[in-house]
């Protein structure tokens, strides 16, 4: 019966985390985020610009972790459907994936400090946290992907799916992140811009399928 369960049990974790890989990696497009990166620590030394990357994605994954184990909860509080939750996320996604098929950012990732130096945040920590972790990483697309993914069932295989995906590319974003300036200089800005369009694409079908599954699930 063990034997019978386990192979279904790693079919699901591997079909959730390769879905949740490719989302998370759309949603947070570690590549054309360096251009951010570079310009929120413009003038700090490489070993501000590590302490930065490091605090930033590890703020990043502790939010998506607390909202992995929250979530139900949250929702029980504030009586939210899932299903409702799906389809707000998925227009929130889709929203965010227009901007990038066009070559803008969102609001919901990019702060209007970023281009107004009188609102910049003041210290390395300021910085890491917002606009880095939050929203450029971990904002309301990432956390509704995660809560999405998750589903109803809460299973200990979807959420382990879930978070080892998140974990995965958090730990791609940090390599990014400190080495930064040398992958800019050889990838190219043109490159930059050509993979957050793509990005934007693959964002955009999975937010129009996160909005399909959670209208089926309420209407049918």
């Amino acid at each position: 019966m063990f034997s019978s369960h386990l192979p279904t049990t790693l079919t699901e974790f591997y079909g959730t985390f390769m879905h949740a890989l490719i989302a998370f990696f759309a949603i947070m497009n570690p590549i054309g985020n360096l251009p951010i990166f570079l310009s929120v620590t413009d003038g700090h030394t490489s070993v501000q610009r590590y302490r930065i990357a490091t605090t930033s994605v590890l703020t990043a994954f502790f939010i998506v972790l607390v909202f992995a184990f929250t979530g139900q909860l949250i929702f029980r509080m504030f009586s939210i459907n899932i299903d409702s939750f799906r389809v707000a996320g998925g227009m929130i996604v889709f929203f965010i994936a227009w901007h990038l098929l066009h070559g803008r950012h969102s609001s919901q990732h990019h702060p209007e400090y970023l281009h107004d130096p009188e609102k910049e945040p003041e210290d390395d920590t300021d910085i890491a946290i917002t606009p880095l972790a939050t929203p450029i990483l971990a904002g309301p697309g990432t956390i509704t992907t995660a809560l999405t993914l998750i589903g109803r069932e809460h299973s200990v295989e979807r959420v382990a799916a879930v978070l080892a995906a998140f974990l995965l590319i958090c730990l791609i974003t940090w390599i990014m992140f400190v080495l930064a300036e040398r992958v800019v200089a050889f990838v190219g800005e043109k490159l930059i811009r050509v993979v957050t369009r793509l990005m934007g694409l693959i964002l955009a079908v999975i937010g129009v399928q996160m909005v399909i599954e959670g209208l089926k699930a309420l209407l049918f």
